[in-house]
């Protein structure tokens, strides 16, 4: 029987729980120290890690919250995510199994919301904005950081297949403009737009996923029959390491 694609989500990110909660790439930067910045701005009494992943956005809101909920498609994470809790002494993180177009919580019930890498691979983003926009109180914070498309179409293509290549679960990394789309169309407004860039090294990106051989090979065999404006654009290097855009959303 075919798997549904929430099915490939916690098959892909089951297996690979400990691999993203000891990653560096996730553990640290810049977006999220404002993260934490923005939580102890607001000093939320129950705070939503949407698509907690390995769990970083949950730790580092935790010192500034009353009670943190971490929720994630993937049981196997989420448990991974609970003994890193009980490994650093942090107390106030529960977690919450569920899909993020579906959350079992009441309207308007956190004060604080933040989702970093996560709606990339959400069946249906939209709804999962609509969602996080119900369980969020009026007026109060979220932010929103993922990976985006570039705008020209050679470079997007490029981006969503070796995307698809290295993880099968992945949807689409949505544009800019797709993004702020969505924000309003699900009722929220947005109050500011960060970029940047984040390197991703090959070995360490390929086999945090448990990439398949021969997967690997067929990102590396496109990469390197790149034209000149996706190579300089990704800055992919000879060992098949690369560069991409992010951004972060700050919305209410």
């Amino acid at each position: 029987m075919t798997a549904t694609h929430d099915d490939l989500v916690r098959s892909q990110f089951g297996a690979t729980a400990n691999a993203y909660v000891a990653s560096a790439v996730h553990a640290s930067g810049a977006d999220l120290d404002t993260i934490a910045a923005r939580a102890a701005s607001a000093a939320p009494a129950r705070a939503l890690d949407l698509g907690a992943g390995g769990g970083h956005v949950a730790y580092a809101i935790a010192p500034h919250a009353g009670a943190v909920v971490a929720c994630d498609l993937s049981a196997d994470m989420l448990a991974a995510v609970a003994a890193e809790a009980k490994r650093r002494g942090i107390g106030n993180i529960a977690t919450q199994t569920t899909a993020a177009e579906a959350l079992p919580f009441a309207d308007g019930h956190f004060d604080f919301l933040a989702c970093r890498f996560s709606a990339h691979h959400w069946r249906d983003a939209e709804a999962g904005l609509r969602e996080a926009r119900r369980v969020l109180a009026p007026g109060a914070p979220a932010i929103f950081v993922d990976i985006v498309a570039p705008h020209t179409a050679a470079l997007d293509t490029h981006l969503q297949t070796v995307e698809l290549l290295r993880d099968g679960s992945h949807v689409r990394d949505y544009g800019v403009g797709e993004w702020t789309a969505m924000f309003a169309r699900a009722g929220f407004d947005l109050h500011g737009i960060t970029r940047g860039r984040l390197r991703m090294d090959f070995a360490d990106w390929t086999r945090r996923m448990r990439t398949p051989s021969a997967h690997a090979a067929a990102i590396r065999a496109l990469q390197q029959q790149a034209s000149e404006d996706v190579t300089r654009h990704f800055a992919i290097e000879p060992d098949g390491s690369f560069t991409i855009d992010m951004v972060l959303f700050e919305i209410e």
